[in-house]
């Protein structure tokens, strides 16, 4: 692994000087971040070049962000949230991935790579999702917490039936056993992470902070139960912001006092949207393949449509029973519509393995 520093260097500005323009115009920071990426980077101007090492310092500030996001919510909120954000996942899983596989099977006949475009379709990122509610300043409100839930239940769904799929592309077959090994695995990182969670975090975290009063090492051993948790999720076949957002609401809940709660939240705010987080969202913009518009622009515009319009009816349509109200419903799909990191890294995997061709990569990339 290598790290030019002057890369990252060029790389840190262009995401404070992308932020802070879209903010201006009114507009999430990460948006100025991932188009500072495509304009400065490999697609457009390729003044800006990637690396292993960024990419390892990308994955990290992803981590923490949803680690300082796990610490920043009331989990009871996120509690109170759950049947809606279920209920506003399923909708606006369900009615894009079925649209999705149609249009892409009518297309490609290709029964494998048309899931995974549907699976990619219906996913809500919940990093993306975090950090577009935190730069509009929202994220401590009631819809906020339904989007965060919803964003939660959708990933790890969409995380095992990518699994799933992978095994299915590896044997060539419709493997039962992949689908039945992959769903227990998260099932048991979801077990495991609520017995430490509950159980072994209040007593044993308590002990260790009572002890350890400096803020600097307070702040160490959470970010490194943070990357505990994220390896976890790692292992079980899920993605690793999963297990840094679980670990952040255990911790805010069980261990850390209110003023050492606040201290730990502030410095991961600051490592992570003020350092590491930004790197992540410019080198997304570097994967952008502007032939698509050339190559395939009915298809392009086609998935964006069906994405868009698929994930704002079918949760408005399936957040009903919340008694809520549709136009809920309809912001909370329009909220939902935010992909990004989990839909770009499976797409990474998948193009690796030859599901899916750059077209259809670039294709995802966009919407």
């Amino acid at each position: 692994m290598s790290l030019d520093v002057l890369n990252l260097l060029l790389v840190l500005l262009a995401a404070l000087g992308g932020g802070r323009i879209a903010a201006r115009l009114g507009y999430p920071a990460i948006l100025g971040e991932i188009g500072a990426g495509i304009i400065l980077g490999p697609p457009l101007l390729g003044l800006l070049t990637f690396d292993d090492g960024l990419a390892v310092i990308g994955k990290l500030g992803v981590v923490l962000l949803m680690l300082y996001i796990g610490l920043h919510l009331d989990p009871t909120d996120i509690g109170r949230a759950s049947k809606a954000g279920a209920l506003a996942a399923l909708g606006g899983f369900l009615v894009p991935a079925a649209l999705g596989f149609g249009l892409m099977i009518l297309v490609t006949q290709d029964a494998v790579a048309s899931v995974f475009v549907a699976v990619a379709m219906g996913v809500t990122s919940l990093a993306t999702k975090s950090r577009i509610l935190v730069d509009l300043g929202i994220l401590n409100t009631r819809v906020a917490h339904v989007l965060m839930a919803g964003a939660l239940f959708s990933d790890i769904a969409a995380l095992i039936i990518f699994a799933a799929i992978l095994g299915v592309a590896a044997t060539g077959g419709l493997a039962i056993g992949g689908i039945v090994a992959a769903t227990t695995k998260a099932l048991l990182f979801l077990l495991g992470t609520w017995i430490v969670g509950t159980r072994v975090f209040p007593v044993v975290g308590r002990r260790v902070v009572a002890r350890i009063t400096d803020p600097s090492l307070q702040f160490l051993l959470v970010v490194l139960a943070g990357l505990s948790f994220a390896a976890a999720a790692d292992a079980a076949g899920l993605h690793a912001i999963l297990g840094a957002f679980l670990a952040g609401l255990f911790i805010r809940e069980g261990v850390l006092e209110h003023r050492q709660l606040r201290e730990v939240e502030r410095r991961a705010r600051g490592a992570s949207l003020g350092l590491l987080a930004p790197v992540f969202f410019v080198t997304a913009g570097y994967k952008v393949s502007f032939d698509v518009f050339t190559d395939e622009p009915l298809l392009l515009g086609a998935v964006i449509v069906l994405a868009t319009l698929g994930k704002i009816v079918g949760t408005a349509i399936f957040y009903l029973p919340t008694g809520y109200g549709f136009r809920e419903g309809v912001a909370v799909g329009a909220g939902m519509n935010g992909r990004g990191a989990v839909e770009i890294i499976v797409a990474e995997i998948a193009l690796a393995a030859g599901l899916i061709d750059a077209t259809v990569f670039s294709i995802l990339v966009f919407m």
